[in-house]
């Protein structure tokens, strides 16, 4: 192996330590906010707080039946809301660190971020529960999306670390994601392969390794512009919540609004 070639793998091999260092780090923390609540990490950015009744509209439904007319009022009313806000944030990651996830909870937090119109969302929990079992989420989201919303998502899509997919193209401008703890990892030694051939190719010198390099390697592995990597230092802000059991809306535009109020420095 080349002198130079040495040195690349050397400084992807610190680098790649230091990213999975990183990575336990940020899960233990997550963690131990759990352990004293069982607590539900939201990568929530977010909006300001209005209670707008999704229980009572889920309510309503089942003693009435689907009034078409209602559910697009109710449309128009959370999307304004978004709207309303001083800053809406494009990707939202749901992060449950409890033992026993609950799924109509999950797939009312998913709803939500598609009422207020975030694109992107993310499902991560530490035992890959959600991601095993993605057929019942799934069926929870759309019964949820039909009862509170009134669309007809039978095309919603669901896509997966590698990239399977369940359905066809959402048709409520949202992009789900289902993740676990053993999606990330291997993207990032694909990086570094890729980096090293980049090297031996004389394409890129091992200098050129940086932070943005590594970040241009992964983001370019997906077809959304790298909005479904959650990229350490691309993480806007953690917010937790207490649980995501029973959770309600108010619980979920607090947490938004939290977000918009939120000065970021970016290191600064």
């Amino acid at each position: 192996m080349s002198g130079a070639g040495g040195l690349a793998w050397r400084a992807l091999h610190a680098l790649l330590r230091a990213l999975l260092c990183l990575q336990r780090a940020l899960l233990a923390c997550l963690r131990g906010r759990a352990a004293a609540a069982a607590a539900t990490s939201c990568a929530l950015l977010a909006p300001a707080a209005r209670a707008l009744g999704f229980r009572e509209a889920r309510a309503a439904w089942r003693r009435r039946g689907p009034a078409r007319g209602a559910a697009a009022r109710g449309r128009q009313r959370w999307r304004a809301d978004g709207r309303a806000l001083r800053k809406l944030p494009v990707h939202v990651g749901l992060v449950v660190t409890e033992e026993e996830p609950s799924y109509a909870d999950m797939a009312s937090l998913v709803v939500w971020c598609m009422a207020v119109g975030i694109s992107y969302v993310s499902v991560y929990d530490h035992n890959g529960i959600f991601k095993r079992n993605n057929a019942r989420l799934m069926d929870e989201i759309l019964k949820q999306q039909q009862e509170l919303l009134g669309l007809d998502c039978s095309k919603y899509s669901v896509e997966f670390a590698n990239h399977d997919k369940t359905g066809q193209v959402l048709n409520c401008q949202s992009a789900l994601k289902v993740l676990s703890p053993e999606d990330g990892k291997a993207d990032i030694v694909k990086a570094a392969q890729n980096f090293c051939q980049l090297v031996a190719q004389q394409q890129r010198t091992h200098s050129d390794l940086d932070v943005n390099m590594l970040d241009n390697l992964l983001s370019s592995k997906y077809n959304t512009e790298g909005k479904d990597v959650f990229i350490a230092w691309n993480v806007c802000i953690l917010i937790s919540l207490p649980s995501h059991l029973n959770i309600s809306y108010e619980d979920f535009f607090s947490a938004l609004h939290h977000y918009a109020a939120c000065e970021q420095r970016w290191g600064k």
